[in-house]
């Protein structure tokens, strides 16, 4: 799992590439904190998850768990680009409801 951050204009662009599992998460959730802690401020965080290739429950944690830090600096998270199988896994589990896909 790889994990890039841009910062442009007012939005954080997080972007996520290879298997989002119990395997690589622990890798790149530090990187994630670090880079919210750093951009703490901005209105809003977009995670584009066209990368990646495979997501299980874990990776929803992930991404449930980005969005509660992200809660506590007030900024709004939403979700980009998630393949056909990854939006099924989200849209199944509700995480939408939390941080919509644009």
């Amino acid at each position: 799992m790889q994990l890039q951050g841009e910062r442009r204009g007012d939005t954080l662009y997080v972007y996520l590439s290879g298997e989002l599992d119990e395997h690589s998460v622990s890798a790149v959730r530090a990187q994630a904190d670090r880079l919210i802690d750093e951009n703490a401020g901005l209105s809003r965080a977009v995670f584009n998850l066209a990368g990646v290739r495979f997501m299980d429950s874990t990776g929803i944690g992930f991404l449930i768990g980005r969005y509660k830090k992200l809660r506590r600096y007030e900024m709004e998270t939403y979700l980009e680009a998630p393949d056909q199988g990854a939006d099924k896994i989200l849209e199944l589990s509700g995480v939408y409801t939390l941080m919509p896909k644009i």
